[in-house]
């Protein structure tokens, strides 16, 4: 059984229809103390940062408390930025501080100059691909950095469709990048801890796979 939190931060439904697609017993706890029962833990969301306040200290203290079993644990999206310690899109709160590092948000290009094109075959002019824009929305691609459990199976190259304005540092725990003006954390994971800035269930076959291989975390 996996717990889907329920934390009234977005895309609790699609997630649990994604679960279901590949099989896996979704519950939605109502208290923290349901933890104990389950094979792994989804932290899912979208929007601001300050909606993980909704996961007080009782649902800090059981997370942490079955991550320290050996639970496994995934966060998406915000629920990625979650597992860090801090996000600069509400600094008075904490994060779960299971990943070292702080959020930040991304930067919009303005310049052109991360973005300048090739000349085409028919012109000699050095062309511009329009600013980049903040938030982030949309499909982008995905390059794997080392060999981790949770981005089994999936290639270089791969699209994932993003939404959102802050993102992760990139450290010893990412898995996978992805640059949108800046280099950002697109998947990481520590042991058992993983996360996706992306969202799985709107990212067809690619998606899937990540959450079955997080459901192969929860079977061993």
């Amino acid at each position: 059984m996996i717990a889907l939190i329920d934390y009234h931060a977005g895309n609790l439904t699609s997630v649990k229809k994604a679960l279901a697609a590949i099989g896996a017993e979704v519950t939605v706890p109502a208290d923290p103390d349901e933890l104990a029962r389950v094979r792994g833990i989804i932290v899912p969301g979208v929007g601001h940062f300050g909606a993980t306040r909704a996961l007080d200290d009782r649902w800090v203290d059981a997370v942490r408390a079955r991550v320290d079993e050996g639970c496994p644990l995934l966060g998406i999206c915000l629920g990625l930025q979650w597992l860090f310690e801090a996000s600069d899109e509400a600094p008075e709160l904490k994060g779960l501080g299971v990943l070292r590092g702080r959020v930040v948000r991304l930067k919009p290009d303005t310049t052109g100059d991360k973005v300048r094109l090739k000349p085409d075959a028919t012109s000699d002019t050095v062309r511009l691909q329009p600013d980049l824009k903040v938030p982030h929305v949309g499909w982008n691609s995905l390059t794997i950095t080392r060999d981790a459990s949770i981005v089994a199976g999936v290639a270089t190259g791969a699209q994932v469709y993003f939404t959102h304005s802050y993102v992760a540092p990139v450290t010893a725990d990412t898995a996978a990048i992805t640059e949108h003006g800046d280099q950002f954390a697109a998947v990481v994971q520590r042991g058992r801890i993983a996360g996706v800035q992306f969202h799985p269930e709107k990212s067809g076959d690619v998606g899937l796979r990540i959450l079955r291989n997080f459901l192969c975390l929860t079977s061993r």
